[in-house]
């Protein structure tokens, strides 16, 4: 999943601002993305015209119930006219009662992985879907559209930066396999194999342990790779790397 995006963020303010101007009956609005695959159920990307409307999507995000869940895993709005006297969904019934919410509805748009559930809510009983759902619908594609491209746009740019990375980092990779491949006497497949063991060991990147490998010429290399290959006593060995006939190891 791409980073959190500055740009999906103000996209998810407009976005609510404008669906609660469609519905003269609401009280606000909130735009929520549901990215798959996405992060944990606090760090949805969401946007509301008040304070409060706030906790009603994040109770549903932690409690997996409510008509944002609902609407996603159908695909299909989903509404309740009347909290006061509709029992499903009960935490976010109890949010929304208390908040002085007594009706909502969401509209689920779906664009390559994203979802944007739009919401809207009342202060009075009544159904809110019908009468702005026209205008909504036309806010949700479009920026739904919109929101999509942007977040494929980000993710074509973190993947980019990271395969520049690997590329510039392979250089230094290639000569900390020659050093281990000279100081082991190994061929390069294992000389590769046992830099990246030695890396996964030590919590550090292979290209960072590359780099201090070619820093300090391989100044007792040969004793430290050595022991992944030789391990202490009670310890299931790995099979050494192959050497050559005249290495002194």
């Amino acid at each position: 999943m791409p980073e959190r995006l500055p740009s999906l963020d103000r996209g998810l303010a407009v976005l609510a601002e404008q669906a609660a101007s469609c519905t003269p009956t609401g009280c606000g609005a909130t735009a929520t993305a549901l990215l798959d695959p996405g992060p944990g159920p606090g760090e949805q990307p969401s946007a509301a015209t008040h304070p409060d409307l706030s906790a009603l999507v994040a109770v549903q995000l932690a409690s997996g119930e409510g008509p944002i869940p609902a609407a996603r895993a159908t695909g299909r709005p989903a509404a309740a006219d009347d909290l006061l006297h509709d029992r499903r969904w009960p935490d976010y019934r109890a949010t929304a009662l208390d908040a002085g919410v007594r009706s909502s509805a969401t509209l689920p748009f779906v664009r390559e992985g994203l979802t944007i559930a739009i919401s809207v809510y009342g202060l009075r009983p009544g159904p809110l879907a019908e009468p702005a759902r026209g205008a909504i619908q036309l806010l949700g594609d479009l920026a739904t559209e919109s929101l999509a491209r942007d977040v494929r746009y980000r993710a074509a740019l973190t993947e980019l930066g990271r395969l520049d990375a690997a590329l510039r980092s392979r250089p230094v990779v290639d000569q900390a396999c020659g050093i281990v491949m000279h100081a082991l006497g190994c061929d390069a497949d294992a000389a590769f194999d046992l830099l990246r063991r030695a890396s996964q060991r030590t919590n550090r990147k292979l290209a960072q342990l590359a780099g201090t490998v070619v820093r300090t010429r391989g100044r007792d290399i040969e004793r430290d790779l050595l022991r992944l290959v030789r391990p202490g006593p009670g310890r299931r060995a790995t099979p050494a790397p192959a050497r050559r006939a005249d290495a002194p190891c």
